[in-house]
């Protein structure tokens, strides 16, 4: 069992950055790849970046390859989301997930599930 606990979404400006927090309960953090994904009101929820176990390999969506930058301290039990040159666009609640399988971008293969935090980027 792995408990997520998001944090550091905010009111920005456009231009500006953030960066997520991901705390994950449990001694098996490492043994899990952890993704961020997003949703906006109204909308499905989308994959936005994932990391290797190791954190040696990072996949991005297109949308946000270049801006967004995927992180994990396996020591510290936390996966991170750096996210600069925001756009209104990137307006959404995101999801910190882990997957006992294999890399992916499909929601649906994600173990486990955050609550979420919201970011909203003023134009």
């Amino acid at each position: 069992q792995v408990q997520l606990v998001e944090s550091g979404g905010s009111l920005v400006q456009a231009g500006g950055s953030l960066r997520l927090s991901c705390a994950a309960s449990g001694r098996t953090f490492s043994s899990y790849a952890m993704a961020w994904f997003r949703q906006a009101p109204g909308k499905e929820r989308l994959f936005v970046a994932i990391i290797s176990r190791s954190g040696a390999s990072t996949y991005y969506a297109d949308s946000v390859k270049g801006r967004f930058t995927i992180s994990r301290d396996n020591a510290k039990n936390t996966v991170y989301l750096q996210m600069n040159t925001l756009k209104p666009e990137d307006t959404a609640v995101y999801y910190c997930a882990a997957t006992s399988g294999s890399l992916g971008n499909v929601a649906e293969t994600y173990n486990y599930w955050g609550r979420g935090t919201q970011v909203t980027v003023s134009s």
